[in-house]
């Protein structure tokens, strides 16, 4: 057996297959959160303003978006474990841009409740879950950067797509902007999944990383080896799981809580509309620095001290929110607040494949975002309830860093990440002393 490349000696190496993947993600991650997740603030104030419904019954209709959008995960998850998560991303496409065109119909509550659940259907099929199994799949040694590349594009898609979205229903209502919503989602996704999507280097004769293909004496390409990893069943009853999903449900609780409530709370503070969009588009900025600066730096470091710096850097941050009052001093705790959310999204994803391998990737990455949803959805009702009933954010907030310091804790309680690595990929046992 021989390590060759397909070179010609003089020619310099095409590019490695795996970065065009990751500039496919990047885009679908963009078209999919700029238009899905970030945007249903915005949905939800034109639903209200346009529509007649009640706040209240609008933000539980958003909430059931996250619950969709989880229990739609367990079954992709599943899925793209053993067909080709194409096949997800376009369905999702599809799905999600029929529900968005038939926003112009919703006038009953039943039709609220319906387009977000359908919308949070199609939104989990085509997004994070199906782009970082790819990206993980593609690449080994250099996982955390291409995993940082792609998954920026959740920032950028908030940055560029939600204030278009925005701009779109001010000039001619929700009915009239979501039918351009649904053709932005359909051929921003469709065309660059189908296109450029394999569902892994074996799929196209090549390896993780690029690396050296595996030839017989006649040079023929030897079948790669099935993917490694813990069996589904001892990695989800795992203390390493279970733990590591309680971290990041107390972790996202506290990021997407602080996220929602940002711009009021500077607002709130400053007096000023324009000093809030300011203080988020720093936060944003930082968050896309951050995230490409901790996927080189992970290349270098292990992921359990990264991470566990990166809840205490959060922590902080909100410890410091709840006491800053100057722009000065709010506009220096986005730009600290952006490098936690920059990176901690970005950690779920390769502490799952670092921890447990690839063999069951999909299945153990969807229940963790599902628990994950957990959080999602209680961090802004949270700190909404907690502002009502203290009269402002400082309690919300000082409680929003205690869940980002549980966060820590869970992670310690969690320990080594590489115990199924080293054990064979096989479950821990406890060794009984006599």
């Amino acid at each position: 057996m021989s390590e060759l490349r397909d070179e010609v000696p003089g020619k310099r190496a095409p590019l490695f297959y795996g970065w065009y993947i990751v500039a496919a993600a990047f885009v679908v991650m963009t078209v999919s959160a700029g238009l899905g997740f970030y945007n249903l603030g915005v949905y939800l104030k034109a639903f209200v303003a346009e529509r007649d419904f009640a706040v209240s019954v609008t933000s539980a209709a958003t909430a059931s978006f996250f619950i969709s959008s989880g229990l739609t995960g367990l079954v992709v998850g599943a899925y793209i474990e053993k067909h080709d998560p194409r096949w997800s991303v376009l369905a999702g496409a599809v799905i999600a841009s029929a529900a968005m065109f038939g926003v112009r119909w919703v006038e009953e509550l039943w039709q609220l409740y319906a387009f977000h659940i359908l919308f949070g259907a199609g939104y989990a099929a085509c997004a994070l879950l199906p782009c970082t199994t790819l990206v993980a799949r593609w690449f080994n040694e250099k996982r955390s950067i291409a995993l940082s590349y792609a998954s920026t594009g959740l920032s950028v898609g908030g940055i560029l797509l939600t204030p278009l979205s925005a701009k779109l229903i001010d000039i001619g209502g929700i009915g009239w902007a979501a039918q351009w919503l649904a053709l932005i989602f359909f051929i921003g996704i469709v065309p660059v999944s189908l296109l450029v999507f394999r569902p892994s280097p074996a799929s196209m004769g090549l390896r993780p990383d690029g690396a050296a293909v595996s030839r017989d004496e006649k040079g023929n390409a030897l079948p790669e080896a099935a993917a490694e990893g813990a069996d589904f069943g001892a990695a989800v009853r795992s203390r390493l799981f279970l733990f590591m999903v309680a971290a990041f449900v107390f972790a996202m609780m506290a990021q997407v809580g602080t996220i929602a409530h940002l711009f009021r709370l500077v607002a709130t503070r400053t007096g000023s509309d324009d000093t809030a969009s300011l203080a988020v588009a720093l936060m944003a900025g930082s968050s896309i620095a951050g995230r490409l600066i901790g996927g080189q730096v992970l290349t270098r470091l292990p992921a359990r001290p990264f991470v566990l710096a990166l809840t205490l850097v959060q922590g902080s941050a909100l410890v410091f929110y709840a006491f800053a009052q100057s722009e000065a001093a709010l506009f220096a705790v986005a730009l600290l607040f952006g490098t936690s959310v920059g990176n901690l999204l970005m950690m779920q994803p390769l502490i799952v494949a670092e921890a447990f391998g690839l063999k069951a990737y999909g299945r153990l990455f969807s229940w963790s975002q599902f628990a994950m949803t957990l959080g999602v959805a209680s961090g802004p009702a949270m700190i909404g309830f907690i502002y009502e009933k203290a009269g402002g954010y400082q309690p919300a907030f000082l409680l929003m860093a205690a869940a980002s310091l549980a966060a820590f804790f869970c992670l310690l309680a969690a320990g080594s990440f590489d115990v199924f690595r080293k054990n064979g990929w096989q479950a821990p046992v406890k060794k009984i002393s006599r």
